[in-house]
């Protein structure tokens, strides 16, 4: 339809659809307000609407200010727009999907959310050719070998979840927490059974007159580690990194848990301290906070710098009595792989454990070829993946072992000598 002749409707509705327009996007996750609203309408007025392709620009201007953000615009502009075939398009988004609960690619996630949006909770129409002449009669579906809602969310992607489903995640990970085992301290404390404590024995005996009755004893203390996490806030990791500090802010709030403490900073192009916002109760004031502090949400990425300014600012602060280090990236970096390489061998000697988190091992023909990848791999401990509720709960239950490797040694391999 590109290219036709749009004509100005006789009743002066234009403005109406353009808010009912805007609120669906907004319904969809678009951060839309009152004022985007007033300038569309006002841009749409100045630019005319004549031609399909300069009012579909014209709205995307006002509406569109992220990349992630363009596809679910394009796909409620058609379904909105006189599109002949809406109702397919957004029956076919509504139905639930049958063939696996990971078959849903970027495009029809997207198309899903801008259905749900139009829809508002509405029941989704069929298209004539599946309606029967019996409408009354009642179907039946054996539904006890499909996966139930939860079963489903935890192993979706998170970047493919609509709305709702990323509300019930956010939900579900609430409740997750990272549990780790007490180390031994080089401090000891009497007990019943272990070693002698041959200098509180003397003590004892000395008070006695030299006479020996009983021999004192001792065990090692536990205690527990700092928990360390580096969050990349990059365009490229927005989706994620965003659920992941919902996450974060679970375990950093959890009791019983074991951590010592719970330190965190996000990078892209410069690093961020996050670790106070984090202790607020409410996670959506808590986050907001971050958010607010961190100014390069979904820009570029130098994580070789941003390891850097961590490395010389904050690990000895933070990276006492061997903490446990979590890095978060995709690995897509711009600087140089030498400088990334030497950054992240030094973050590696300072850490008891430095676990990366990378969301693209969801992939299953993922390999190491990004040179950024390639510099930081050998010098990790773990190398898992991080795109969904059941890889962050494999996480939990690795996190404690420390011969856990996950995909390092076959990526490793694959780098070869």
């Amino acid at each position: 339809m590109e290219g036709k002749q749009l004509e100005l409707p006789d009743d002066p509705k234009l403005a109406g659809n353009i808010t009912h327009f805007a609120r669906a996007l907004r319904r969809a996750g678009l951060p839309i307000g009152p004022g985007r609203v007033i300038d569309a309408i006002r841009a749409v007025e100045a630019a005319g609407f004549t031609e399909r392709r300069d009012f579909y620009w014209t709205l995307h201007a006002c509406f569109v200010n992220r990349p992630e953000h363009a596809r679910v615009f394009a796909q409620l502009f058609r379904l909105y727009w006189r599109d002949p075939r809406y109702l397919e398009h957004m029956m076919a988004a509504m139905l639930p999907a049958i063939r696996g609960v990971q078959e849903d690619r970027p495009a029809q996630a997207a198309e899903k959310r801008a259905a749900e949006a139009l829809l508002d909770g509405a029941e989704a129409p069929r298209p004539e050719d599946e309606q029967t002449p019996e409408e009354d009669a009642l179907i039946e579906v054996d539904a006890s070998l499909t996966a139930s809602t939860s079963e489903r969310l935890r192993s979706l992607d998170f970047e493919q979840m609509t709305i709702a489903e990323m509300a019930e995640a956010r939900r579900m990970l609430s409740r997750l927490t990272l549990p780790i085992r007490p180390l031994p301290s080089r401090r000891s404390q009497i007990a019943p059974q272990g070693r002698i404590d041959a200098a509180r024995s003397l003590r004892a005996a000395l008070k006695r007159g030299g006479e020996m009755q009983s021999l004192a004893r001792k065990k090692p203390r536990e205690r527990y580690p700092n928990l360390v996490v580096l969050c990349d806030i990059s365009g490229s990791m927005s989706q994620y990194s965003r659920t992941v500090l919902h996450f974060l802010h679970a375990v950093a709030n959890a009791r019983g848990a074991g951590w010592a403490q719970v330190h965190a900073f996000t990078f892209g192009t410069r690093l961020t301290n996050i670790t106070r916002h984090l202790a607020t109760r409410d996670v959506d004031a808590a986050l907001a906070a971050a958010g607010a502090q961190a100014q390069d949400w979904e820009g570029g990425t130098r994580i070789g710098a941003s390891i850097e300014a961590f490395n010389r600012d904050w690990s000895r602060r933070v990276m006492g009595q061997g903490a446990v280090v979590l890095l978060i990236t995709d690995g897509l970096d711009r600087d140089a792989p030498d400088d990334l390489a030497r950054q992240m061998q030094r973050l590696q000697l300072t850490a008891r454990r430095l676990i990366w988190i990378n969301p693209l091992l969801r992939w299953d023909g993922f390999a190491p070829k990004a040179a950024g990848i390639r510099a930081m791999l050998p010098h990790v401990d773990s190398f898992r993946a991080g795109h969904s509720i059941a890889s962050l709960e494999e996480l939990a239950e690795a996190i404690s072992r420390p011969d856990d490797r996950g995909e390092k040694e076959r990526l490793m391999a694959a780098l070869g000598p």
